[in-house]
């Protein structure tokens, strides 16, 4: 795959959710608990999503570059998007932002992307179930089941839909003005969510509270960001001790690595888990306010 030693770290976790997460369906398909088949869908679909993340599908189109967010202070990657390439550009040459803010923004942009991918990934997939549901000739009980899924996924668009409205309104406002420095949240994925929890249906106590543990979730990924940096630092430094032939360097230099490798791999997974719960509990509330 050609990936760098982040974007495998990050890989191995999304792999390990996913494999807990089929494990988990397969307990209650035996069980009988998924009878309509929307887990199961919906694993598919997540499985989908990570091999088009990390270019392991066979369209080369869909395939992402092995890019770590910005390589001496300029990015290989595209956004393919002509919207978001303009507020890039405008962005770097504006002056208003500092190489660590660059950074962050450039990280803004590569999740709001993503977040297109993933929507365009699910309306594919929703496009398909509708095209097969119109075929049905004789609608059964099992056809009024895939009818009520398909009413479930078409919300999920609009949520996704919204969450990228939204952030492009952001990325549009912080391209043009700079960073706000009084701004509550600064990790894309925790201002996404920040924004979507304001709009969920929650009191004021379990919203201060949501408040709360979205400070902590932020702080997580700042750790795991930190231990990704470390990882690429610790990489090249492995790739350099290699080439001198100093074997008790190159031990040395093999188990810092491997610690750090590993430590990325649990934190990138606590991570993912946690933006899974977070998520989950918003869109609850969400699909609270449409009923």
């Amino acid at each position: 795959l050609h990936l760098s030693a982040v974007k495998l770290a990050e890989l191995h976790s999304d792999l390990k959710i996913q494999e807990k997460d089929e494990l988990s369906w397969k307990k209650l398909k035996a069980e009988g608990l998924d009878e309509d088949g929307e887990k199961e869908a919906k694993l598919r679909r997540n499985l989908n999503v990570i091999m088009t993340k990390y270019g392991m599908n066979v369209k080369k189109d869909s395939q992402l570059d092995d890019t770590n967010y910005i390589k001496d202070g300029t990015e290989s990657d595209t956004l393919d998007d002509p919207r978001l390439e303009k507020l890039w550009s405008k962005a770097k040459t504006s002056g208003k932002f500092s190489d660590e803010e660059l950074d962050k923004l450039w990280r803004e942009f590569r999740h709001h992307k993503e977040k297109i991918r993933e929507y365009n990934i699910l309306l594919e997939t929703v496009s398909r179930t509708e095209d097969i549901h119109k075929n049905v000739i004789n609608p059964s009980e099992e056809s009024l089941v895939k009818e009520e899924i398909l009413h479930s996924k078409h919300r999920e668009l609009k949520e996704k839909l919204r969450s990228i409205n939204q952030g492009f309104e952001r990325l549009r406002k912080v391209s043009h003005q700079g960073y706000d420095t009084t701004s509550e949240f600064e990790e894309p994925r925790v201002i996404d969510l920040w924004d979507m929890a304001k709009s969920a249906n929650f009191t004021e106590k379990e919203l201060e509270s949501f408040r709360e543990e979205l400070k902590h979730f932020e702080a997580k990924i700042e750790k795991h960001h930190h231990y990704q940096k470390q990882l690429e630092i610790s990489h090249q430094k492995l790739k350099h001790v290699e080439g001198t032939g100093d074997k008790d360097h190159l031990n040395r230099n093999k188990e810092k690595y491997a610690m750090l490798q590993e430590k990325t791999k649990e934190l990138g997974y606590k991570v993912k888990k946690h933006l899974q719960d977070l998520s989950s509990r918003i869109s609850q509330g969400l699909q609270h306010n449409e009923l």
